[in-house]
């Protein structure tokens, strides 16, 4: 099960050195998502982050940076998403992109031809948004027969629910308030999910 790190939306505390330890701890994709910062900022914090992890970052925001930075992996929000011809999103995909997207309502997968993954959420109560809840029913399950890009759980994921999204049938998990709401056990933290899929993963 793909495991993925979405940033903080906001400033953290020795952000690049922590992202650089997550990838060094063994994290194959982040989500840098940053939607109020601009394209100066953003490549402030790219700059700091060692070059040869740039390949394993998504873009949410300033795509055109990407090429200055060996970038392949884009993510267009639902808005973005909906505001985008279809033709640029194939161009995307012959150059080499790996797109992703969002989706709060599984019924949109049919809609998401183009694209190699989607996160989907909350499945859980969010920990990063106090109020944000989840409306899935226990019972919940993806069905697999049909053709779709792979799906990612958002929201509330942590070490304790894990499994429930295989049973749910999911590609991945994203997790974003478990790691970064103690920024200083970030690492660790990662370092128990990944343990924990690695163990499970059978």
């Amino acid at each position: 099960m793909q495991l993925i790190v979405i940033s903080r939306p906001d400033q953290v505390t020795d952000e690049a050195t922590i992202i650089n330890q997550l990838f060094e701890a063994g994290l194959t994709r982040f989500h840098l998502r940053k939607p109020d910062w601009d394209e100066k900022r953003l490549i402030d914090l790219l700059r700091q982050i060692d070059q040869i992890f740039h390949p394993y970052i998504a873009l949410h925001q300033h795509h055109r940076i990407a090429l200055d930075f060996d970038i392949k992996r884009l993510h267009y929000t639902e808005k973005h998403r909906l505001a985008t011809e279809q033709d640029k999103l194939i161009l995307q995909k012959k150059e080499g992109y790996v797109l992703s997207t969002s989706i709060h309502d599984i019924t949109d997968l049919s809609s998401l031809k183009p694209f190699d993954y989607t996160l989907f959420g909350p499945v859980f109560n969010s920990i990063s948004k106090p109020g944000y809840q989840s409306k899935l029913t226990k019972d919940f399950r993806i069905n697999r027969d049909d053709i779709q890009p792979k799906i990612i759980a958002l929201g509330g994921v942590e070490r304790s629910n894990l499994d429930k999204l295989k049973h749910m049938c999911f590609d991945g998990a994203a997790v974003l308030g478990t790691i970064w709401n103690d920024p200083v056990q970030a690492v660790a933290i990662f370092r128990k999910l990944q343990e924990h899929l690695l163990i499970n993963q059978t």
